[in-house]
């Protein structure tokens, strides 16, 4: 099973505390957010490509089950919820699993193993050939700025937002993962907060990439067999 991208939902703090904290055990399981009401929800789905849906039913103005009645189209989804009245309605909805509160971490472990492998959507992007532009332009600072492929070293997760660094750092209103979608094949993802311009590769050092400006960046334990397959490939 690749990577699984997934978002958490719950009004109760000390529960998503307890989902983030079971999601980080699981190497193949990437957070990519973690919000307090159904509406952070439908905007993240909306943006981002979402392969799993951790939801609390009882939550204030929307609840879980109203929120999957309104989507079109959904990811997996596992109900988390105190109340197991809502199982049967849960399961009508098609849903992976339902999780009633409190849950261990080998029934979380159980609902995982039920997730279905999404569809490799980073597959379809093509190399940079002759005919591909050389280089990118991105929003920053409410400037418009062509970026230079080539002059990139690395790029940073950020909340929100990507910190690429170059000869300097630029900071763009952009999701790593969206980001990544637009670049070609000489960018590869060596954790869940990094990209680095393969070109710009100097040495492996344990768990570390060192790049040709000698920064340091740590390679995730998800992330490590692609970084040694594109060695293998190059």
């Amino acid at each position: 099973m690749g990577i699984l991208r997934c978002i958490l939902a719950d009004d109760e703090p000390i529960a998503r505390q307890i989902l983030e904290n079971y999601i980080d055990v699981v190497p193949n399981l990437e957070l990519v957010a973690s919000c307090k009401n159904a509406f952070e929800v439908i905007e993240i789905l909306e943006s981002e490509q979402i392969d799993v849906l951790f939801l609390d039913i009882n939550m204030p103005k929307l609840s879980g089950i109203s929120l999957l009645k309104t989507l079109k189209s959904r990811p997996n989804v596992i109900l988390t919820t105190a109340y197991s009245e809502y199982a049967i309605e849960g399961f009508e909805l098609s849903v992976t699993d339902y999780l009633l509160k409190p849950f261990s971490l080998e029934r979380f472990m159980q609902a995982i193993a039920k997730l279905k492998t999404p569809k490799q959507k980073h597959s379809t992007i093509k190399p940079l050939t002759k005919e591909s532009p050389n280089f990118i332009f991105v929003k920053s600072d409410k400037k418009l700025i062509k970026l230079n492929l080539d002059s990139i070293n690395h790029i940073e997760a950020y909340g929100n937002y990507i910190k690429i660094y170059t000869d300097k750092m630029i900071l763009v209103s952009e999701t790593l993962s969206h980001f990544l979608e637009k670049l070609p094949n000489q960018f590869l993802r060596i954790h869940k907060s990094f990209i680095i311009n393969f070109n710009k590769l100097k040495l492996i050092d344990g768990n570390q990439i060192v790049l040709l400006n000698e920064i340091k960046l740590p390679i995730g334990k998800s992330y490590r067999k692609s970084v040694l397959d594109k060695i293998d490939t190059n």
